[in-house]
């Protein structure tokens, strides 16, 4: 193992602001982080194409994503997870006959069981993503690593308790994602460390949302977002400031990698 070090970025409210923009103080930082021989790395709960021009905006070929379940170096794929076909075909039965919309997403496309659902609507819109394509039989012959399930969280309990081989972790109003039990951005990292030969303790994270919360206790140094959840400010060795209040350099400041 050597000491160089590497630093993981979530995208949404960490790299990216509230109108998915990138801060010029942001941009700046990266390139000085990899100027000065620090890796840049980004952990997401995306799929790899719903990033891949913020990766090549960025020169950035590092990266976890499916909150862990598909992660990926330069060109070699380092880990993958899929989820049990027969778990997540009990769970669309389910769901479909309570009226929640699924979508099932592989390293390439993302495809739903519902054709036009106000949910999907607004969740893909607060993303500034575009609607799923249509294909209810889509994960049936794929390798699934993370799908999404629609409903409201006054709604969630009762698949928490019946399906206690998957984990849902709440990103929106109206959305949950569906990832194999254990399943995780820390895990994703724990892979790629391992497969890179970094220490532990030469790792930071930065986040802002629930399912960061495993990464930044796992990271040498994790960095919560001003922006952030109070849950995930919680766990975090450090508190930066908002995404749009130049927070990526405050924090990289803090730790003294700038």
């Amino acid at each position: 193992m050597h000491n160089e070090k590497i630093v993981f970025f979530d995208i949404d409210g960490t790299l990216l602001d509230h109108d998915k923009n990138i801060p010029a103080s942001t941009r700046e930082s990266l390139k000085t982080l990899t100027n000065n021989g620090v890796h840049v790395a980004i952990a997401t709960g995306r799929a790899p194409f719903m990033f891949a021009d913020l990766r090549e905006d960025l020169g950035i070929d590092t990266f976890i994503s499916f909150n862990g379940q598909y992660v990926k170096h330069q060109d070699k794929v380092v880990v993958t997870n899929p989820l049990s076909r027969d778990e997540i075909t009990a769970l669309e039965e389910e769901a479909r006959k309570n009226g929640h919309p699924m979508v099932f997403l592989d390293h390439e496309a993302m495809m739903t069981n519902h054709h036009d659902h106000p949910h999907i609507i607004k969740s893909m819109d607060d993303l500034k993503m575009h609607y799923p394509g249509y294909d209810p039989s889509y994960y049936h012959d794929r390798e699934i690593y993370q799908a999404l399930l629609f409903c409201e969280s006054k709604e969630e309990t009762g698949y928490r308790n019946a399906y206690g081989n998957l984990d849902f972790i709440r990103w929106h109003d109206y959305s949950m994602d569906v990832i194999p039990p254990g399943g995780s951005k820390a895990r994703g990292i724990e892979a790629m460390i391992n497969h890179l030969g970094f220490k532990r303790e030469n790792t930071y994270a930065f986040g802002d949302a629930l399912n960061d919360i495993e990464m930044l206790k796992f990271a040498g140094t994790g960095i919560a977002m001003g922006n952030g959840y109070e849950e995930v400010k919680k766990v975090a060795d450090i508190i930066t400031d908002p995404v749009d209040q130049d927070g990526i350099k405050k924090g990289l400041k803090k730790v003294g990698l700038l």
